[in-house]
């Protein structure tokens, strides 16, 4: 009978583990993390939701269409790299993450593309400095690709899959350095993280997908300009730069970003900039009394 009765308090814990929030972080540390701004934002049951205007180039040309930034707290497992199921039996395993979940969707000629990229950043920066995981895919009508980063140790292991021949599926591993697809989630985390001058990247997925380029370390140039509301951070590659917006203030939200590069011998941008955002536990809104929520973010009934 008391088998059947943990049984059981394991299957509610289960159930409840879509909605409940981690713990914050030790305190003891220092940065912004650590502040009770940080804690009364980031760890009270809620999501950040914003959607922004998308101009995304692509086969030369600029369209249009919707991106989502997601940002919310939760639950890591450490050896799994996975969001843990009862996070309060987890020990040891247990890590607090910035979880991103980036999309998005445009539409080139008769075709749409569907893209999603996901960036697990522990939030105690000091004792993890760097992502854990990171992960993307993207989906058109020719087919679709995947792209996983698992930090082990010194290494990120990469596992990749693509209909491209050029691509295929393969297995291999970088250097852990700085990621691109970890710098928006360190934005939120604490903008002091964010380094100055030179220093290797990992590119991010969503470009070097894209544009088929090979995944490896690239020296880059990082600068910040403080302005009188908001932050732009550039991000200088030798063909490439990209441009991220935030505002100045608490919680430091990503009023929108700009990539620069060339294609076929044209310059090309991708931009995007902040429209709407919802403050809400996204994950019980889920019935269809909860869709005219979508309006408020300026969102079509069924797309994106």
């Amino acid at each position: 009978m008391q088998v059947f009765k943990i049984f059981l308090l394991s299957l509610f814990a289960f159930a409840l583990s879509d909605c409940t929030q981690p713990s914050p972080p030790q305190s003891g540390e220092s940065g912004l993390y650590d502040t009770d701004n940080f804690k009364n934002y980031w760890y009270a049951g809620k999501a950040e939701v914003n959607a922004y205007n998308l101009e995304q180039s692509r086969y030369g040309e600029t369209q249009k269409g919707k991106a989502m930034l997601i940002f919310v707290t939760e639950a890591f497992s450490k050896s799994k790299q996975v969001k843990l199921d009862n996070p309060n039996i987890a020990s040891e395993d247990k890590v607090t993450v910035m979880k991103l979940n980036y999309s998005k969707n445009f539409v080139t000629g008769i075709y749409p593309y569907s893209m999603m990229l996901s960036s697990f950043t522990p939030v105690s920066r000091n004792e993890f400095p760097n992502t854990l995981k990171v992960s993307m895919t993207s989906q058109e009508w020719c087919g679709h690709v995947f792209t996983q980063m698992n930090l082990r140790n010194y290494n990120y292991d990469v596992s990749s899959y693509s209909y491209f021949e050029q691509e295929g599926d393969t297995q291999f591993s970088l250097n852990k350095v700085l990621l691109e697809d970890e710098l928006l989630n360190l934005i939120r985390i604490d903008p002091d993280h964010i380094p100055n001058g030179e220093i290797t990247i990992i590119p991010g997925l969503f470009f070097t997908r894209l544009n088929h380029e090979a995944l490896r370390p690239t020296l880059v140039t990082i600068s910040k300009e403080i302005g009188a509301a908001e932050t732009i951070y550039s991000i200088q590659y030798p063909e490439r730069i990209l441009t991220i917006r935030a505002d100045l203030k608490f919680p430091h939200q990503i009023l929108g970003w700009q990539e620069e590069h060339t294609e076929g011998g044209k310059k090309m941008f991708t931009k995007a900039t902040l429209d709407k955002t919802l403050y809400t536990d996204y994950w019980n809104k889920n019935k269809k009394e909860h869709s005219p929520l979508r309006d408020s973010l300026g969102l079509s009934p069924t797309n994106y």
